[in-house]
């Protein structure tokens, strides 16, 4: 079924644009910001709403090219054809090592292993520093003992400022003085750790256990990305939680910034089961995408329930009728397509703070004939990740631009975390504590009312994409 709408996809973006082989570039430049803009016009969500990407703005291939010719380079370009970065599309991303991105869906990248929040000072609106979220086993962050609830203001000497932070952790070394809350204010300690970026591979399943919680046993995950190569450990994780028989079940996705639209409908199925066949998602491109696919092939604008993986694995089923999740802000795209499309099904509590609000998914576009991974330019590396759709749930519910809003309101104290998976840490003790006896009370402690910045690690730290994997076998398969 997806092969087919796969196929679908590319024979109707490629009829909207002229093909490559049909004209000859000799400048570089010109020829990346040709498949710049023939990849915005044939998929990009708001391509109606960008007057360069008409299909009526250039009337042959000349014209084109004298447009492109006025931007030096890619990334101009695909800012100039971005609809509104600053309040609408704050998520597609042009790079100029698609390999690099690649590697970055399957969880490897080059980091000191933290994970880390940025938040104001007390009483200042250009100082800020960093918690620790968590650390990636094995990482260098992890074998030098820097641990979750660690606080640190200051990279080599210099305080942490909105001006200058991304500088600063943009090195392969970072020599981070460690810092504490002496209850008014942050003090420094004297202490120092020297950690190094290395290639590492994270497991998105950080965390799984079983708690008894009053009468009920409950299953816990900490699952912080949907990462397709682990969707057989995912489902191994529910495999561990039928076998415990488990009867409530606690998703903690506080640090999940989403991932593959895939793994998110593997998800669904796995905490539910007897929804197989039903309408999981909906899909919604832009105008002339939508109507064509509306009046052709309308059943690929929908997703059902899966009962198996792509490659034939059943997946494991909870059964389950009511759901919670902890969420924050870090819970972007996937995260939040995952409540939204279970909303209509089962019973969803939602515990923690609002989500990111992202509703959108993006494809990976390469400098091919049709746009795949297949014949590729080799004389560069640029490649897109354009926003191409919306996701919404069974009941066309999306555009949740403020993203999801708790039912139990309960933000993360940064001067006491607790341990990820202690029953004593605050958000997950909220959420025994309403599976046990139904309240939603939460524990009260004296938080400070401090501003956090919505801190990417990477660009795509946030992202919700088509599998392009996928996406480039069937180009492949169409094209012999």
């Amino acid at each position: 079924m997806k092969k087919i709408f796969y196929i679908i996809l590319l024979s109707m973006a490629l009829s909207q644009c002229q093909k490559k082989d049909t004209y000859q570039i000799d400048d570089q430049h010109l020829e990346i910001n040709d498949f710049v803009w023939k990849g915005m016009n044939a998929l990009y969500l708001w391509k109606n709403q960008v007057p360069d990407l008409s299909d009526k703005k250039f009337r042959n291939q000349a014209e084109l090219n004298d447009f492109l010719q006025d931007f030096s380079n890619p990334d101009d370009l695909f800012e100039h054809l971005i609809y509104k970065r600053n309040e609408v599309d704050h998520w597609s991303w042009i790079v100029d090592d698609y390999e690099a991105l690649l590697q970055l869906f399957q969880g490897v990248r080059k980091t000191t292993g933290m994970r880390i929040g940025l938040v104001y000072e007390p009483g200042s609106s250009t100082n800020i520093f960093a918690y620790v979220k968590y650390v990636i086993p094995d990482s260098d962050a992890a074998q030098k003992g820097v641990q979750r609830g660690f606080l640190f203001r200051k990279i080599a000497g210099q305080q942490l400022t909105v001006d200058n932070y991304q500088d600063l952790f943009n090195q392969d070394q970072l020599d981070i003085e460690w810092a504490s809350w002496d209850g008014s204010q942050l003090v420094d300690t004297g202490n120092t750790s020297l950690l190094e970026k290395t290639v590492v591979s994270e497991n998105p399943i950080y965390y799984k256990t079983v708690f008894t919680a009053g009468s009920h046993k409950v299953g816990y995950l900490i699952y912080n990305g949907f990462m397709s190569n682990y969707d057989s450990r995912l489902n191994e994780a529910f495999g561990y939680f039928q076998s415990e028989n488990i009867d409530k079940l606690i998703i903690d996705l506080r640090y999940n910034p989403g991932g593959s639209v895939e793994t998110m409908t593997y998800l669904g199925s796995m905490i539910t089961g007897q929804f197989t066949g039903q309408t999981y998602l909906k899909y919604q491109w832009h105008p002339a995408m939508q109507q064509w696919m509306q009046e052709n092939y309308p059943e690929q604008l929908s997703r059902s329930f899966p009962d198996r993986m792509n490659n034939g694995e059943q997946l494991k089923h909870l059964m389950m009728n009511d759901v919670v999740f902890i969420t924050t802000k870090n819970s972007a795209s996937a995260s939040e397509s995952l409540i939204n499309c279970l909303c209509p099904y089962i019973n969803v509590t939602q515990i923690g703070t609002a989500t990111h609000g992202k509703y959108t998914a993006s494809i990976t576009m390469f400098d091919s004939p049709d746009f795949s991974g297949y014949n590729v330019n080799k004389s560069h590396k640029w490649a897109m990740q354009p926003i191409v759709l919306k996701v919404s749930n069974a009941n066309n519910e999306s555009d949740f631009i403020n993203g999801l809003i708790p039912d139990i309101y309960q933000p993360e104290d940064y001067f006491n975390l607790g341990t990820l998976g202690d029953t004593n840490e605050p958000l997950l003790q909220t959420a025994l504590n309403y599976i046990s006896s139904g309240s939603t009370n939460r524990p009260i402690h004296p938080l400070l009312n401090l501003n956090e910045i919505y801190y990417k690690e990477q660009p795509l730290s946030d992202e919700m994409y088509l599998d392009s994997k996928i996406l480039t076998r069937i180009i492949h398969i169409r094209t012999q």
